[in-house]
């Protein structure tokens, strides 16, 4: 159905059969549940994506976000054991257009609704989604909710009103704010041995990896570069990490507002200053930012999908990302600046990569000691794979910085013996 404002709308034009979308702004659709059945709140978003919707699903970063699919027919590949890039669907509900009736791809192992039923995950289809994701990349993301079954009636068994519902939206938490990292992140830390050629083989560089929500596909694009990556909980310490005397630091993407993500600030900037290689992505690439002592600010509407234009500044070269952040760094772009903190504590840093579509900081880069991060999703799971090089950049700055290690020991070795 068309969405109405809720002043307009009275309970009669939908049953206890049909699912409700309430946004924050009292708009109102009207569908069919889809998975579980219930009540779901939390920031309504949108992903431009037309394929990989088991790995958005399953992306820590959409916690506490219900995600709308843009491409309207979702569901047609089910859903297997393979492409998951965690351990349980994230996102707080779904929302879309033309659900799939019947499965079709020998990969399959389930529906995805039954999936979405599996986990508990509320959803709604059979709105115009297209309407949805005009209205909000006009009006911003807002907090919404999605109520079917039992929760649109109340305890007399009468169907609530709109206005009733729109309150459960209007109470739930803002995204501004939220600390989330550590919600979503491993309980212990685990390990991931080198991949494909490297397999059995001696690690090449041992990697350290902050999962501040990390998807599956991160600690293996470096593992099958040769390295063995240790992923810890978000609430590990430097001398956590430092005790595993690693060639590099990797920060991973993660949901929420990384204002609030004073601790793992404080951490970076131990890596920093001990001259470890460092590598963010996503949430990772915020709190860079926020260490080297620039801000972050809440985009109107961030940016999800594949299909997202990146210049890397560079090399000038264009890439097409995968992305889902809702924040971004604040710093200017053009020449290198001081880092802000300490009065240029960490040396020059610049802009590096830039999205062609709105001009938003997409990568920085450190002159002076070897760290950088993006703001996107190189590890292409779901995307394309034009930005697999910045695991190679990474890979190639720990190279450096051991070839460095090793000629300062040597000097040192030969000092002694003179």
């Amino acid at each position: 159905m068309n969405s109405q404002d809720s002043a307009t709308i009275s309970p009669d034009i939908y049953s206890i059969h049909n699912a409700v979308l309430v946004l924050e702004d009292g708009n109102v659709y009207v569908g069919s549940p889809y998975g579980a059945q219930g009540v779901t709140t939390g920031e309504i978003v949108f992903s431009t994506a037309m394929t990989g919707y088991q790995e958005t699903l399953t992306d820590p970063s959409y916690a506490r976000q219900i995600v709308v699919q843009t491409f309207p027919h979702i569901g047609n590949t089910g859903v297997n054991d393979e492409d998951v890039e965690s351990s349980k669907i994230w996102v707080a509900g779904y929302v879309v257009r033309d659900p799939a009736t019947h499965i079709s791809n020998w990969r399959a192992q389930r529906s995805l609704d039954a999936d979405l039923d599996t986990y508990g995950i509320v959803g709604i289809a059979d709105i115009d989604t297209r309407k949805l994701v005009r209205h909000l990349r006009s009006a911003g993301v807002m907090r919404a909710g999605i109520f079917s079954g039992q929760a649109l009636v109340d305890e007399t068994g009468r169907l609530k009103r709109v206005e009733d519902l729109l309150d459960v939206v209007k109470s739930s938490p803002l995204m501004s704010g939220a600390n989330l990292s550590q919600e979503v992140s491993t309980d212990s830390t685990y390990v991931v041995e080198p991949q494909g050629e490297f397999e059995g083989k001696d690690p090449l560089y041992t990697v350290v990896s902050l999962d501040l929500g990390v998807k599956a596909m991160s600690p293996y694009r470096m593992a099958e570069r040769g390295c063995c990556v240790h992923v810890l909980p978000a609430n590990s310490s430097f001398e956590d990490i430092a005790a595993l005397n690693p060639d590099g630091v990797f920060f991973s993407n993660g949901p929420g507002d990384p204002a609030t993500a004073d601790f793992e600030v404080e951490q970076l900037r131990k890596v920093l200053d001990a001259n470890i290689p460092f590598f963010g992505i996503c949430f990772g690439n915020q709190l860079l930012g926020r260490a080297l002592g620039f801000g972050t600010y809440k985009l109107k509407f961030g940016h999800r999908g594949v299909n997202q234009p990146v210049q890397d500044l560079t090399t000038g070269k264009v890439e097409v990302t995968a992305h889902n952040h809702g924040f971004a760094v604040d710093a200017p772009q053009g020449n290198p600046v001081p880092s802000p903190f300490g009065n240029g504590h960490y040396g020059r840093v610049q802009v590096s990569h830039i999205d062609l579509n709105d001009n938003v900081v997409e990568g920085l880069q450190c002159l002076d000691i070897p760290a950088f991060s993006v703001q996107y999703h190189p590890e292409a799971a779901a995307g394309p794979h034009d930005a697999g090089y910045l695991f190679d950049r990474f890979v190639d700055q720990m190279k450096s910085a051991q070839a460095k290690r090793n000629e300062r020991n040597a000097r040192a070795e030969q000092s002694k013996q003179n």
